[in-house]
């Protein structure tokens, strides 16, 4: 094993981590025992719905996997049924067994498409805690103190604020702290807002006699409204399973000072080549022309480099020449007797607007055109017809199909 270039990719874009003695001294291990790290990654499957920000993590794992190592992902559909309290203000409803399995199998979907399934484990920790008795469950509780459990910011803010907190709440970071002892973790990963549950698992290894997991926290990524973390609920996302010309004009929106940022936390780019564009950057080079090379490693990576080239044309010609592509899209319209109202549902539909009232704003804004006259009122397209087309912004346009 490589281990300076093995901790230089792993620790690319991390926000915290085990002291790097402590990971270099694990590396070791599992190379004098010949052996690749088992990478831990717990999911809930209460949300399903995978964007680029929640397969920051995920794009870690595949990194390390083309180093050899594997990952055992664990589906929490036992803990599930609890429900992460982490930053909740009230005890969650609990998900039933069907509800759990039916988000399960979407995850599962949607993790291969970054993953490398050859490489990957997924296991279910029902597999375990099912099968734990009363006295298995008393001797886990054991392994931690009320007030340690009270140190985590929500169940803190929930007691002083008198807010209710189930005791089964408290078996949720043991129990995920657990499931490290089931696997025999080496490595388990998480964005900052697991730090608590992932470090339960590091105690809770100790006391059951294993060598302790390392840890490894990614950040929270930003959307591209540069602000809020990315949502798809703010509509400052870019889900990996859009459409490869979508995907590139969004990575096109990150804010400049993202840029660094966006190399390494959403590429598999390496680390000394990511040295080399904050070194044009700061030279003073166009900040445009190197996130046109993002937005193309970013779509290469959920689609193929041929449509990832495919949609940098689309977006050199619609965008930077002013001109409206050959092969735009079509905008259907359901409803010829409310055509306006039509308007608004398809472009939503899109996905790249996220409110009629942001679509209506555009209009007010002078930022929409109908065959290349402005438009300021979504009401006055009662009179569209079929190949009319609808310029939005600088360079989003579609073909009207009646």
């Amino acid at each position: 094993m490589d281990i300076e270039n093995t901790l230089k990719i792993m620790l690319k874009g991390a926000d915290s981590y085990t002291d790097k003695e402590q990971i270099i001294e694990k590396l070791r291990e599992v190379e004098r025992e010949n052996r690749p790290l088992r990478i831990k990654l717990g999911l809930d499957p209460s949300a399903p719905d995978i964007h680029i920000g929640h397969a920051v993590v995920l794009r870690k794992i595949k990194q390390l996997q083309d180093l050899g190592h594997e990952a055992i992902i664990i589906i929490g559909d036992f803990t599930g049924m609890i429900g992460d309290p982490t930053g909740k203000s009230k005890t969650r409803k609990q998900l039933t067994k069907e509800q759990v399995e039916e988000n399960a199998a979407t995850y599962k979907e949607q993790i291969f498409k970054i993953l490398d399934p050859n490489k990957t484990t997924v296991k279910f920790n029902s597999e375990w805690l099912g099968k734990m008795n009363f006295r298995d469950v008393i001797e886990l509780s054991a392994k931690c103190t009320v007030a340690r459990i009270l140190e985590r910011d929500d169940f803190k803010k929930r007691y002083e604020g008198g807010q209710p907190i189930s005791v089964h709440e408290f078996f949720y970071p043991l129990m995920q702290g657990y499931d490290s002892v089931a696997i025999k973790a080496d490595l388990e990963l998480g964005g900052t807002d697991q730090t608590f549950n992932i470090l339960m698992g590091r105690n809770i290894q100790k006391d059951y006699g294993l060598s302790p997991q390392i840890t490894l926290f990614m950040p929270l990524l930003e959307g591209l409204d540069g602000v809020n973390k990315m949502s798809k609920s703010l509509g400052n996302y870019i889900g990996i399973d859009e459409d490869a010309t979508v995907m590139f004009e969004k990575a096109m929106k990150i804010p400049d000072e993202l840029i660094i940022k966006y190399y390494e936390l959403c590429t598999d780019i390496h680390p000394d080549d990511i040295d080399k564009v904050k070194e044009r950057l700061a030279g003073g080079e166009n900040p445009r022309n190197i996130k046109l090379e993002l937005a193309f490693e970013i779509t290469k990576l959920y689609h193929d480099a041929k449509e990832a080239e495919n949609a940098k044309q689309h977006f050199i010609t619609a965008f930077t020449n002013g001109q409206a592509p050959k092969d735009i899209p079509e905008l259907k319209i359901e409803n010829k007797e409310d055509i306006p109202n039509s308007i608004l549902n398809a472009l939503i539909a899109t996905g790249k607007y996220s409110s009629k009232g942001n679509i209506k704003r555009l209009f007010e804004q002078g930022a929409v055109k109908i065959n290349d006259e402005k438009v300021t009122d979504f009401r006055n397209t009662t009179d569209l017809k079929d190949n009319d087309v609808i310029q939005i912004g600088k360079g989003n346009y579609y073909k009207i199909t009646m």
